[in-house]
């Protein structure tokens, strides 16, 4: 007769057996359940949040969240190395080409709204500027607050790098695509952008209204203060459309996750971290 020890070690191995077949038909039908999020660090508090409540109802799901810029995660959604790209700006028809090459099909999704907001340090007496006055400083026409009816003081320019959709978008709308000077502090995100302003009372930069605080102060941009009341009436000129890149039609978990942005309990995490709802 066997020993009960042997009879012992088949259950176990049995139960190891059948909890192993368990666990890989589970996720043979479950599908994936982790979702790697990349790209625009102004979208970046609205992922995080989301991601952070979503995880918290379905436990069983994995949701990792990066920025680096806009560039990098639509380059990543095109290389197949994230399953959302988040953008401050729409992607670029020669990216759209690139990934319809590769057979992607990028999907813009719209999940909030923003105004890019034009920052001096709180000790700068200067409340107001002008898309030309702003456009002078950023491409080096104007290089002292003087200038402007501030005090004699050199401005320090801060700016986001290239890979940035705010750079893209900022570019665009508040200096119709001109080179910014040369000697600008280039920062590799809005906490970046935000933070350098905070120490340097010559400086100036932009960044989303979500990274607007008390160590920093927000000018008039042609006499308009950002706000989400002037973003929604469209009164403020420097207001974008955020995005989620997906490719193709959300599917299965991405879905999910993209409907619960876009839902009442999503935007209202929108509005939490200080954007602007697009529902």
């Amino acid at each position: 007769m066997k020993s009960n020890n042997w009879f012992y070690g088949k259950i176990v191995s049995l139960i190891t057996t059948l909890g192993i077949i368990f666990s890989i038909t589970t996720n043979i039908f479950a599908g994936n359940r982790t979702i790697t999020i990349k790209g625009s660090t102004t979208v970046l508090p609205i992922a995080q949040i989301a991601a952070e409540v979503f995880m918290e109802r379905h436990p069983e799901v994995k949701i990792l969240v990066q920025g680096g810029g806009s560039g990098i995660g639509i380059a990543s959604l095109i290389d197949g190395t994230c399953d959302i790209a988040d953008s401050s700006r729409p992607m670029k028809d020669e990216e759209i080409a690139t990934a319809k090459s590769k057979g992607k099909d990028p999907i813009a999704n719209v999940v909030a709204m923003d105004g890019i907001a034009v920052i001096v340090h709180p000790s700068n007496k200067i409340s107001k500027i002008t898309k030309a006055q702003l456009k002078d400083i950023y491409t080096g026409k104007i290089s002292d607050w003087s200038a402007l009816g501030g005090e004699k003081q050199k401005i320090v320019v801060v700016s986001r790098d290239s890979s940035s959709g705010t750079f893209e978008s900022f570019g665009e709308m508040a200096l119709d695509k001109e080179k910014v000077r040369a000697d600008a502090l280039m920062q590799a995100s809005n906490q970046a952008v935000a933070s350098t302003v905070s120490k340097i009372p010559g400086a100036i930069g932009y960044v989303g209204l979500g990274y607007l605080s008390s160590q920093v102060k927000a000018l008039t941009f042609d006499g308009v203060m950002p706000s989400r009341e002037t973003v929604l009436n469209n009164k403020y000129k420097l207001a974008r459309p955020l995005f989620m890149y997906t490719n193709g039609e959300p599917k299965g978990i991405i879905k999910e996750f993209i409907d619960f942005v876009l839902s009442v309990e999503g935007q209202k995490l929108v509005e939490e971290v200080g954007f602007v709802p697009v529902k």
